[in-house]
C-alpha cells in the first residue's frame, strides 16, 4: 500500500513571510525519512500506511504549537501496489511532454 500525502500549513495572523514557519514543518518531514518532495504550494510524501501519514502529519502540527493560528490543507491518495510513486508520477508525465 502507498500513500501520497500532499499538504499545507499555512500560519495565520504572523505577518506576509511565512518560510520560516514552513522550514520548521519541512524539516519535520525530512527527519521522517519517508521519499519527499518540497512544491511550491505545499509538500508531498509517500508513507506506507495512513498511521505513519498521520504521524508525520501530526509531528507537523506539534512545530507549529507555538502559533496562534494554522489553517492545514491534506490530500491523501491511497493506492495498492508498491511505492516509489512519488517519482513516479512526475516521471510519467514528464516522458508524455
Amino acid at each position: 500500500m502507498s500513500y501520497l500525502v500532499f499538504f499545507s500549513m499555512t500560519p495565520i495572523g504572523t505577518g506576509s513571510g511565512v518560510s520560516r514557519h514552513v522550514a520548521k514543518v519541512v524539516k519535520v518531514v525530512e527527519r521522517s525519512r519517508l521519499p519527499w518532495q518540497l512544491g511550491p504550494m505545499g509538500t508531498t510524501f509517500e508513507a506506507p500506511t495512513l498511521k505513519r501519514a498521520f504521524a508525520v502529519l501530526s509531528a507537523c502540527d506539534r512545530a507549529l504549537a507555538g502559533l496562534p493560528r494554522v489553517s492545514t490543507l491534506i490530500k491523501i491518495d491511497r493506492r495498492a501496489g508498491k511505492g516509489g510513486r512519488i517519482r513516479s508520477k512526475v516521471e510519467s508525465v514528464r516522458s508524455k511532454l
